[in-house]
């Protein structure tokens, strides 16, 4: 929620206005005209789908205060404006996102109380984003990016809709190209920050792995002190890039490097084992002499790391390590984020059909691996998006090491991309009878599922674009 005189937002935005309106928005800020409250400001974008312009009076109608024009506004829509006491603005040079970028810039220049802590990464962010949230909100006010809004429009919504009383702000930052996450840090500011890792994820967007790294990186160029606190950036010791990131971007911007992973970093971890479900336990270590072993709900090896990397944020604030990772380990797995559930047919199915990357389905099928199974082991994976060229080869490697963990059966979802996995899982000695492919999520699970059984464990994971939840939903309805 803001508050904020509607010359205020234009001047901090850049925005022209139209029409003047009879009060301050005083509200929530909104991209859906249907979500607007008394006294919010509604942002117009015009998308592929659905022109936000054509809901300008709709939103004023609704009590917005506010509403943000991409486009010229319809002469009707003007009217029912001004009838509403709505004010009007367009957003300058029609960019909604800089609008929003700006805005919540604004917004937290006036919150020099907020200590922000950024996140980013490649694979893992979300499930560290979910650690330090759930740490830091056992001690402090703590406001956190929720779903999937990490992005240029995702990262000022969190901002704009912080609780006034807030005293940190975990933001998750995500990126399809360069300079997103400069933009992104720039609006937010964070003081503490982590790169979970450099992996594969839009390498067909940004061209090589240092390319990747390199647009990480650009986190540090908006971290600022917090009062005594002095800007400090988290990273896996064992990282490909983790010198390349420590001496050309963090070093130069004033930035201290945290190291964890390995004996002697800030943080560690060590006798890593996983039970039945793939949930692990490991003893943490700092290197102050403290540790604990903890159990966690959040399945997979990946799991531990993560949380390293947000334990040694927890510390650097000074808060309670103890109650923060007691409340980690409370933390329920996220939706469609390794979360176990049960069929009616007996089978479990290891649901993490969020979203996809190479490194995220190795360390998907680690999990997969790991788990005490009495029936078989079942793969269902799907395309992975933004490799470009690398795409053959990428999706090549997850089936050979599909193949490589021993999989019972592996079902593959998709078109020619599907087709280099299950050939190079073929090369890697996994027998054609174990080996399923399917155009749709649909037809996966209608053949599929009636032969899942008590005892199977079933990993479901690709792209979001390819649709697997709606194969885990079949199932888990039978």
């Amino acid at each position: 929620m803001i508050f904020m005189s509607v010359s205020e937002v234009a001047r901090a935005t850049g925005a022209a206005v139209l029409l003047e309106g009879a009060r301050d928005v005083a509200g929530e800020v909104v991209i859906d005209s249907r979500a607007v409250g008394a006294g919010g400001l509604f942002v117009a974008f015009a998308g592929e789908h659905v022109d936000g312009n054509a809901y300008l009076a709709s939103a004023a109608g609704l009590g917005a205060a506010a509403v943000v024009a991409s486009a010229e506004p319809a002469p009707e829509a003007l009217a029912a404006c001004r009838e509403a006491g709505c004010a009007v603005l367009r957003a300058e040079g029609d960019d909604c996102e800089e609008f929003l970028l700006r805005l919540a810039r604004a917004w937290r220049e006036r919150h020099p109380g907020w200590l922000v802590v950024g996140v980013t990464g490649s694979v893992g962010k979300t499930t560290t984003k979910e650690m330090l949230a759930a740490a830091v909100g056992s001690q402090r006010r703590c406001h956190a990016t929720t779903g999937n809004l990490n992005n240029l429009i995702g990262l000022p919504l969190t901002v704009l809709s912080a609780p006034e009383d807030s005293e940190v702000l975990v933001c998750e930052l995500g990126m399809n190209h360069p300079h997103e996450i400069e933009r992104m840090a720039a609006a937010c500011e964070p003081t503490l920050a982590c790169i979970t890792n450099v992996g594969t994820s839009h390498i067909g967007l940004l061209g090589s792995r240092e390319n990747i790294a390199r647009a990480k990186a650009e986190i540090v160029s908006g971290m600022r002190a917090h009062g005594e606190l002095a800007p400090a950036l988290a990273l896996t010791s064992a990282g490909d890039f983790t010198p390349f990131i420590a001496e050309r971007y963090a070093a130069p911007a004033g930035v201290d490097v945290v190291l964890v992973g390995a004996p002697g970093d800030a943080v560690w971890a060590e006798g890593v084992t996983l039970d039945a479900e793939g949930r692990a336990s490991a003893t943490l270590r700092c290197a102050d002499g403290w540790s604990r072993t903890v159990v966690l709900s959040v399945p997979g090896r990946a799991a531990v790391v993560d949380l390293t990397l947000a334990l040694a944020l927890v510390w650097r604030l000074g808060l309670d390590r103890d109650e923060a990772v007691s409340a980690v380990e409370a933390m329920p797995a996220a939706h469609m984020r390794l979360e176990v559930e049960s069929a009616p047919s007996g089978a479990r199915v290891i649901d993490d059909s969020y979203n996809a990357a190479p490194a995220s389905m190795a360390s998907s099928l680690d999990v997969l691996a790991d788990m005490a199974v009495e029936g078989r082991r079942v793969a269902v994976l799907g395309e992975m998006g933004e490799l470009g060229d690398e795409g053959p080869r990428l999706h090549g490697y997850v089936g050979a090491y599909a193949a490589a963990k021993g999989v019972d059966l592996l079902v593959l979802v998709g078109g020619p991309l599907a087709d280099e996995m299950a050939e190079a899982a073929r090369t890697m000695g996994l027998s054609e009878d174990a080996i399923e492919r399917f155009a749709t999520a649909e037809e996966a699970a209608d053949v599929m599922g009636p032969v899942l059984a008590a005892g199977d464990v079933v990993l479901v994971k690709a792209s979001r674009s390819v649709g697997l939840d709606r194969f885990v939903r079949r199932v888990l309805a039978r």
